[in-house]
């Protein structure tokens, strides 16, 4: 069976019929893999008999008539900040370059219990911080559509891998943007959850407020179905919350028609690159012609977006990053002269540059007599962003905009100017500031052949609402059908 492209519905389905095995399956992908990766280095780890044997184990079942879970046989990847016990979980990190966790996150038993096969991790922005996958402390991964350019991040080997037909899906972690930017940037679907939707139980803390585990696949349905098994409560995850799970893919086939699609000047304004623009306006008016009804919105606070997600995020990063100090686990320098010396040093060779940046930026931001002047007042404008949003959601069902104020950038392009490399997720940081789901789905290229991608944002917990709006959008377009050339080319 060529898998490479098939959906995951077909997949689980051949599998589950016998007209397929797991093996095969999971082989194909493997191959795919040992292919593409050298290019692409979006993996960072393959663990190719771990896989074969899950999914040897899985083909026993079904033929002894065993049940199997909705994702039997499908290969999965998974951004390396999300520990599993079968190898490392380095977050990209010299800090954590031997790092073996002693248990599994909650959606990596979630997805044993589903019967995905995990094929490997994949690469990120160290720590998760970073726009373009760059600022990884192993390498830098390509996007599939030209390899001179970024894939986006932090979750760019995740987008990366989907997009070039390694892995049928993947999944990231959005704390500004970091699922979304990158699936815009690779012309595939990646959702956000709404903040406690899905557990963040083992996932490695960047900004505990903001950070959410959520789906990469190539289109709705697909997303669906994994945000189905991830979703739900855990009580080891403080933050979780306990609300019934809908079938997200039973929505899917429901007209839209008299939704309400709302559309925010403060979206619209400088800085947003024309082709960027065009295609998502036309990907509005395409909504509007299958029934929906568009209106003006308006987010006042939207402009202090940027700020306020830097500070609070980056004081987060700075209290979350305390722990790796050479002393509990992690990187240790190897002849420190005192304890001093220890926990400098440790974590001087163990952090990048982009994670020094962060802590040093989030502990100013919290030390004492900058703490009501920086940090505090940021927790305040959160605050009004989320009554925008609030507000917002009165008279409209979702929002919609841009993912990226552009298509894509070179690899080096930014890398020089971390304030041109923190505008990337200009248009997505808001929806983590105000815990409200959000997802990006393909609408169009730009003149040089790279993705766009369309956002699109709604209440607490309307995630069936998003893809159903997605999956609709996808009946009348074929932007996610659209497969990465073989070969580069080039952009002016």
């Amino acid at each position: 069976m060529d898998s490479e492209f098939s959906s995951v519905r077909a997949i689980a389905e051949r599998v589950h019929s016998g007209e397929c095995s797991a093996r095969q399956v999971v082989e194909q992908s493997l191959q795919k893999i040992d292919a593409s990766n050298d290019r692409l280095r979006a993996f960072l780890r393959v663990d190719s008999e771990t896989a074969l044997n899950r999914a040897d184990e899985i083909d026993a079942r079904i033929s002894h008539s065993e049940s199997v879970g909705p994702l039997a046989g499908v290969p999965i990847a998974v951004k390396d900040n999300i520990c599993d016990r079968d190898g490392l979980t380095t977050c990209a990190s010299k800090i954590l370059a031997n790092y073996r966790s002693p248990y599994d996150a909650h959606v990596i038993e979630q997805l044993h219990r589903a019967d995905a096969v995990i094929v490997g991790k994949t690469n990120l922005d160290e720590f998760a911080m970073g726009s373009s996958t760059e600022n990884s402390g192993r390498f830098t991964t390509r996007n599939p559509w030209n390899p001179e350019f970024v894939p986006g991040g932090s979750s760019g080997g995740s987008t990366a891998a989907v997009a070039g037909g390694m892995v049928p899906l993947a999944l990231g972690s959005d704390t500004g943007g970091s699922i979304r930017q990158p699936a815009s940037l690779c012309g595939v679907v990646g959702l956000k959850p709404t903040y406690g939707r899905v557990s963040r139980y083992g996932l490695v803390a960047f900004g505990s407020s903001l950070d959410q585990i959520g789906p990469i696949a190539r289109n709705a349905d697909d997303a669906a179905i994994l945000l189905g098994v991830l979703a739900g409560h855990d009580p080891r995850d403080s933050t979780s919350v306990d609300e019934p799970i809908p079938d997200f893919s039973a929505a899917l086939n429901q007209p839209i028609a008299g939704l309400r699609i709302g559309i925010a000047a403060e979206y619209f304004g400088q800085g947003l690159d024309d082709e960027v623009r065009a295609r998502v306006q036309a990907a509005v008016e395409n909504l509007g012609g299958i029934g929906a009804e568009i209106r003006e919105v308006h987010l006042p606070h939207l402009d202090y977006s940027i700020a306020c997600y830097y500070l609070i995020a980056n004081a987060e990063a700075s209290s979350n990053l305390a722990r790796y100090d050479g002393v509990h686990f992690g990187h240790r320098t190897a002849e420190p002269t005192d304890y001093i010396d220890l926990y400098c040093s440790s974590r001087a060779e163990g952090f990048g540059a982009e994670v020094k940046r962060r802590i040093m930026l989030g502990t100013y931001a919290l030390s004492s007599g900058y703490y009501d002047a920086y940090y505090l007042r940021a927790l305040k404008v959160r605050t009004l962003i989320c009554n925008d949003f609030t507000a917002a959601f009165q008279n409209v069902d979702v929002l919609a905009s841009p993912i990226s104020p552009v298509a894509g950038f070179r690899i080096g392009e930014r890398s020089a100017d971390p304030l041109s490399m923190y505008l990337a997720d200009v248009y997505t940081v808001s929806a983590n500031l105000a815990g409200i789901p959000a997802i990006s789905i393909p609408c169009g290229f730009s003149n040089c052949g790279l993705p766009i991608g369309l956002q699109l944002m709604g209440p607490p917990f309307s995630e069936a609402r998003l893809l159903q709006i997605a999956h609709a959008y996808q009946q009348e377009t074929d932007w996610h059908t659209h497969r990465p050339p073989v070969h580069s080319g080039g952009c002016p």
